[in-house]
């Protein structure tokens, strides 16, 4: 057997029983000083010497000598006082078995260790251990197969969508296909992932929010809600689990519980509770619950008064909750308090970009309607 083997053996071993120790003594340590020696020979788990082991000596105090065995095993340490004692011996940079000794005046002591007996006495144990660390990495393995896997079919959804965009309508039908593979494969490849995971695995949220992710895209609301909530479940302090699930709990109709996960998310993160309001907002917006929409996004410009697409949604949103009222043969239509001045400040926080266009655009549709909107705003002054 090849040296390089006999000792990953002893490593994986050792680390498959756990910290293995023993203890080592003579009786009493007696007070005084002497010039004493610690020796001992160290053997493979074939019985064989074993040489270049790393022994680590330590003293009561923290004091340490290290000490490499020769080609027979063997190690001598002089010059030691009387004491208790650590031994550790180290292969390939981990301490794989220690214990302890205790040095009296007028006596040498010995430390040694023998692999073969050690493993024989619990060979069963670190059998069955390295079976188990054999599985786990198999299984690992195929977690990270399968959530690599995942993240690439979600990377490729995304360019597609972007190819999608930039393609005439009636050329999208085999990009729509391609799409629905993609975000297909993404699902079953974190289904796959998920189910190798453990509960008590560290990364466990990252893989049910990857699938939650990977539902959302495809349209799956409801089963992303329940990704999310699982994950949020082992991870209860990630502020964009809650923002996301708030997304899905929003498109179900579910604006409570979704207003609930946003304040949470806002709640876990300040500096971007802005962002959550308006994503909230946004939501909404596209589901074109434009009552509901309203209050978050009046919180998200409240907290980021400087974001332009805030401004335009709240204006847009109130223009929809727009009144009226007949008189005599005259039908008089009554704005929501505040749609001027969103659109105004759209207009006035992004005048060259596309928020700040559509508002214009609204605010002169409203002129045309005879509300006698003012659509000019006035260019901001620099400070």
């Amino acid at each position: 057997m090849k040296r390089s083997y006999r000792i990953w053996m002893v490593v994986v071993l050792a680390l498959a029983l756990g910290p293995l120790c023993a203890w080592l003594g003579t009786g009493a340590a007696a007070q005084g000083i002497g010039n004493l020696t610690l020796v001992g020979d160290v053997k493979d788990q074939e019985g064989k010497p074993f040489p270049e082991v790393v022994v680590i000596i330590t003293s009561e105090q923290g004091r340490k000598w290290t000490q490499r065995t020769d080609k027979n095993g063997h190690y001598s340490q002089g010059q030691l006082l009387a004491g208790i004692y650590a031994v550790g011996f180290q292969v390939k940079d981990r301490i794989v078995w220690e214990t302890k000794v205790r040095l009296e005046t007028g006596t040498d002591a010995r430390a040694d260790a023998n692999f073969k007996e050690l493993f024989a006495k619990q060979g069963a144990a670190a059998a069955e251990a390295l079976k188990k660390q054999e599985e786990e990495k198999v299984k690992f393995e195929s977690l990270k197969s399968h959530f690599d896997a995942g993240v690439a079919a979600l990377d490729q959804a995304r360019l597609t969508r972007a190819d999608m965009q930039r393609t005439p309508a009636d050329q999208r039908a085999p990009l729509q296909a391609k799409l629905n593979d993609l975000y297909g494969a993404a699902v079953n490849e974190f289904q796959a992932a998920e189910k190798t995971t453990a509960d008590n695995d560290p990364n466990h949220h990252i893989i049910l929010a990857k699938l939650g992710e990977s539902y959302e895209a495809a349209g799956r609301a409801e089963e992303a809600v329940a990704a999310y909530q699982k994950a949020i479940t082992l991870k209860p302090d990630v502020p964009g689990y809650y923002n996301n699930l708030g997304n899905n709990l929003a498109k179900l109709g579910k604006i409570q519980e979704a207003g609930a996960a946003y304040e949470k998310s806002a709640a876990l993160d300040p500096a971007n509770a802005a962002n959550a309001w308006r994503n909230f907002g946004i939501v909404l917006y596209n589901a074109s619950k434009m009552k509901e929409a309203v209050e978050p996004l009046k919180k998200a410009t409240e907290l980021d008064p400087k974001n332009a697409q805030g401004w335009y949604l709240l204006g847009a949103a109130l223009v929809n909750l727009m009144a009226s009222k007949q008189e005599g043969d005259k039908l008089i239509l009554i704005l929501q308090p505040g749609t001027i001045e969103a659109y105004q400040k759209a207009v006035e926080l992004d005048p060259s970009g596309p928020y700040g266009a559509q508002a214009k655009q609204g605010l002169e549709t409203l002129e045309q309607m005879g509300l006698g909107i003012q659509t000019k705003v006035k260019a901001r002054t620099k400070k």
